[in-house]
């Protein structure tokens, strides 16, 4: 495990920044940035931005995002803000040391949770380490400050199966939410990331991190959503396609055309298996348990448990 002082202070310095900056907008700097790693990594052949930078202490989600999340579930219970799931405003708002200080506690704890993750035998080399870390940082945040329970009680009092239905109190994104809906986005911008992974990695496939571009365009897209416009969140989608198109191209041998309908295919089920997190354990709870990381992590498992088979 990469687990040093040097790192420790990195990872705490981030999740002061995510807190900082509030959740979405770190994460939206996670997208910018991610573009910025491409393009740096097609002109060096150097994957050490992305490794290090993006994926690390400075920008990693498990760490800036994590942390914003945090910081805002300690705010909520503390009740200098309103709810405990509004990742767009800014923690330093408020004014308060303490809510930024927790951010950066939850950056340390999203570094250490996820050098875990990706040393564990045999699972941490096929997961998604940082989407679970994310995760489970969440888990920790809700049970530490949130009121609710991990799955929280419906607001009419519904059990059951009929407990996990949206309203138009318990509810993610709107627009988006019906299967239908879920599915024709995750078909469709999956097959624009599997095609970007596909077409960039033929032109440079000594850089594997070339996949991560549609990952990156979809994070900083998010910026609209913190300015009030309705964009869709695809970052689990466009990143699972990659990861999917990518191995079935270079491992199993697909043509590209296959690889891009293969790709298009892990978006759609990774957009049906989001919305399915976000009734799970978001829509009813007073803080913010990701849906997009929710599904990244398990979709890419099945991903990379299914390519050495086909393979």
């Amino acid at each position: 495990m990469d687990i040093d002082l040097l790192s420790l202070i990195g990872a705490a310095a981030g999740g002061f920044l995510g807190a900082t900056f509030g959740a979405l907008v770190a994460f939206v700097f996670t997208g910018f940035a991610v573009i910025a790693g491409v393009v740096a990594l097609l002109g060096t052949d150097n994957p050490a931005f992305l490794d290090s930078v993006i994926f690390g202490p400075f920008f990693g989600p498990h760490i800036s995002f994590a942390g914003g999340v945090a910081a805002l579930a300690y705010a909520a219970r503390r009740g200098w803000i309103t709810s405990g799931r509004d990742i767009v405003t800014p923690m330093v708002s408020l004014a308060r040391p303490s809510v930024l200080l927790v951010g950066a506690g939850f950056g340390v704890l999203g570094h250490v949770v996820q050098q875990a993750v990706a040393a564990t035998p045999w699972f941490g080399s096929r997961t998604d380490s940082v989407a679970l870390t994310v995760v489970l940082s969440a888990i920790v945040a809700r049970i530490v400050f949130g009121k609710t329970g991990v799955l929280g009680p419906h607001v009419d009092g519904l059990t059951g199966w009929k407990r996990f239905t949206p309203n138009a109190q318990h509810v993610w994104l709107a627009y988006q939410q019906s299967p239908g809906m879920a599915l024709i986005l995750g078909l469709f911008v999956g097959a624009m990331s599997a095609w970007s992974s596909v077409t960039l990695l033929a032109a440079y496939p000594d850089a594997g991190g070339v996949i991560f571009l549609g990952f990156g365009v979809s994070a900083a897209s998010l910026l609209f959503l913190a300015f009030g416009v309705q964009v869709p969140a695809t970052h689990h989608i466009t990143l699972v396609s990659a990861v999917a198109a990518a191995g079935f191209l270079t491992t199993v041998g697909l043509d590209p055309v296959a690889a891009v309908l293969v790709g298009a295919a892990f978006g759609g089920a990774t957009a049906l298996v989001g919305e399915i997190f976000s009734r799970f354990w978001l829509i009813r709870g007073d803080t913010h348990i990701d849906p997009p990381a929710s599904a990244i992590w398990p979709m890419t498992t099945v991903a990379l448990l299914l390519i050495p088979i086909f393979s």
